[in-house]
């Protein structure tokens, strides 16, 4: 069985694909997609296949997918680019044949009041129409989300946000490669949603208390409005779209839209969730 992972060179995607390694899948039956193949040569020199497609490009897609069984699509890095980019990967998907497809969406897809959560919608639908085999991973919030933080603590004591006292399921983006790995090597997933959040519910005031054990020294957390706090990462040197969009991921926390009392990470990776700390104090 041959298991292909878009993506490949970036975080989630090198994550993955040592998850795939660790259940035992050889090097040599995995597939690295990336548009640079000079980021993956510690991948290719491991045995892992390499093959180059750009997003934008179905030919190549479909090349990189030929004899591909099951496909892990990690949701594209470029917001407002997203869907055009996965309907390019379904197709080509189709085209070459391939089996199944896990996808890594977002927490609550379908209802989550995210500005990031509509193309994520879109592109489940997309796999509803495909004819494909797919299982939905909506992945919550990856805690390294708070590694720029932890330098603004120091520097200033406080963290910023606008979450208010919402919370926060949180987990490590291994948890999620190790999940979405357990997904692909085992049966009986075709056609199921997950909810994957961490066990650790927190505030915004409890990732301050977290800083505060990291750094050695008292962490306030200092809750803004949506539009300030948009303001303030703008300042910061955060592209305004980006700022809006991280400032509404905000917002959405405070409504409870990255929250959640499913257990299905735990059930899938057989093990509690990383604690923030241990992110964060890496």
């Amino acid at each position: 069985m041959t298991i292909a992972v878009t993506g490949a060179a970036g975080h989630l995607g090198r994550l993955a694909i040592a998850a795939l390694q660790e259940r035992g899948v050889p090097a040599d039956n995995i597939v690295a997609i990336v548009r640079d193949t000079a980021k993956a040569t510690d991948l290719a020199a491991a045995g892992v296949q390499i093959r180059a497609a750009d997003y934008a490009d179905p030919v190549a897609l479909r090349e990189a997918l030929a004899g591909v069984d099951k496909l892990l699509l990690i949701s594209g890095s470029e917001v407002g680019q997203r869907l055009p980019q996965h309907t390019n990967l379904i197709e080509a998907a189709k085209a070459a044949g391939v089996r199944s497809i896990a996808y890594t969406s977002i927490l609550a897809a379908d209802t989550s009041p995210l500005a990031l959560a509509a193309e994520h919608k879109a592109t489940e639908e997309l796999l509803a129409e495909s004819g494909i085999a797919h299982t939905l991973l909506r992945n919550g919030w990856y805690w390294e989300n708070y590694e720029s933080a932890v330098d603004t603590a120091k520097a200033t004591g406080a963290l910023f946000g606008a979450a208010g006292t919402g919370r926060v399921a949180g987990a490590a983006r291994k948890d999620f490669a190790d999940a979405a790995a357990a997904v692909l090597t085992t049966d009986g997933h075709d056609g199921a949603t997950y909810e994957l959040g961490g066990d650790q519910h927190l505030t915004y005031a409890d990732i301050a208390d977290v800083l505060s054990r990291i750094l050695g020294t008292d962490v306030t957390y200092k809750n803004l409005p949506q539009a300030e706090y948009a303001t303030i990462l703008e300042g910061a040197g955060v592209p305004a779209p980006f700022a809006r969009i991280l400032a509404d991921s905000d917002a959405g926390i405070a409504a409870g839209a990255l929250d959640t009392d499913r257990d299905d990470l735990r059930r899938l990776t057989g093990r509690p969730s990383t604690p923030p700390a241990d992110v964060l104090g890496a």
